[in-house]
């Protein structure tokens, strides 16, 4: 299981209107429910919002990583949006967010999901990676720059 194999271009969001964390995680919640039968848009967005109330997954630099298990999720699924406009979200850092990567894993989740989430967070940590999905010019420019990014981190991981 790979973030890339997790990651569809189609769940990959260019220029999203933000608004608020909240209404952000619906937006998500919504989009993820058309898009895969067996999942609940207020169900997501129940679990989102509660894993939130636990501590901001706003990791700073602009970037948030929201998570949560959930019991409808058979295999991990993850989404990436890239704001048209920063949103407050409560980062460690006091930042605006508009780098927004989504991870949702079977309730069960495992130490193979909690590596997905760390490979995130190291892939979101990079700055060159930050500015290249901050200038991508379209929704496949942003795939492909997260993708390479992704294939990169796996390399340098495994070397």
């Amino acid at each position: 299981m790979t973030l890339e194999t997790i990651l569809p271009p189609e769940r990959t969001l260019y220029g999203v209107t933000g608004g608020s964390k909240k209404r952000l995680l619906e937006f998500f919640s919504t989009f993820i429910a058309q898009n895969t039968p067996s999942l609940d848009s207020q169900e997501v967005f129940s679990r989102l919002i509660g894993r939130e109330r636990l501590g901001s997954t706003g990791i700073g630099n602009g970037v948030a990583i929201p998570h949560a298990r959930s019991p409808h999720c058979k295999t991990p699924l993850a989404g990436f949006m890239r704001l048209e406009d920063a949103i407050d979200f409560d980062a460690i850092d006091g930042e605006p967010v508009d780098l927004v990567f989504v991870l949702l894993v079977p309730e069960e989740a495992d130490d193979a999901h909690l590596s997905l989430l760390a490979e995130v967070a190291g892939i979101m940590n990079q700055s060159s990676v930050r500015q290249k999905l901050r200038q991508a010019g379209s929704q496949r420019a942003l795939h492909d720059t997260l993708i390479d990014a992704i294939r990169h981190h796996q390399d340098s991981e495994d070397g």
